[in-house]
């Protein structure tokens, strides 16, 4: 009969590496939302002809912006 033991190392690696894993995400968001903001200001410093140039309206620069960096909504 197989029997499986778990020690104080082997729970607290586990714990190590969820953590790791908790804090890795949290800084993927934090320079996912970074990167949204400074989308945001670079086409917002755009001017209105600028915009038109590339197909877009004022309006639609907080959707451009999402869509660059977190991809289409579903």
């Amino acid at each position: 009969m197989a029997q499986s033991i778990v020690t104080r190392d082997s729970a607290a690696a586990s714990v190590g590496e969820e953590l790791r894993r908790a804090v890795n995400a949290a800084m993927q968001r934090l320079a996912d939302h970074r990167a949204y903001r400074r989308t945001i200001r670079e086409l917002s410093d755009l001017s209105t002809h600028d915009l038109a140039d590339l197909g877009l309206h004022r309006s639609e620069i907080r959707r451009v912006a999402y869509e660059t960096v977190y991809g289409h909504r579903s």
